[in-house]
């Protein structure tokens, strides 16, 4: 059963922009393995966990920690723990589905879960 669906969509440069203009952003919304990548990693990263907090609608106290991308034999997976999994236990998520991409200046992320 399909629990929800999120997409966000990023502009890279502007995402660039953000990162450098405000200290202390890339820890707050990455974890350390995130936070080396590069701009366009980042941003994809970034709407992939936009997508996520979408599909659990947005719920208030999420903390960006609580998220993060990780990469297995089959690709990018989404990793969950804390305040961002006590939501999705709550709505009955059992797994996760992502696909993410960036091209023309545009990073994208969709995301399902699966209950």
């Amino acid at each position: 059963m399909i629990v929800g669906i999120g997409v966000d969509v990023v502009d890279i440069e502007r995402f660039g922009r953000q990162l450098e203009r405000t200290p202390g952003l890339r820890d707050r919304l990455f974890v350390p393995a995130e936070r080396e990548l590069n701009t366009r990693s980042l941003a994809a990263r970034f709407a992939a966990k936009e997508a996520v907090a979408k599909v659990l609608g947005a719920p208030a106290g999420m903390n960006w920690q609580d998220c993060w991308i990780g990469l297995d034999q089959n690709g990018p997976t989404i990793q969950v723990k804390g305040t961002v999994l006590a939501v999705a236990e709550s709505k009955g998520v059992k797994r996760w589905h992502l696909s993410m991409s960036h091209d023309g200046g545009i990073a994208t992320a969709t995301v399902l879960a699966e209950g």
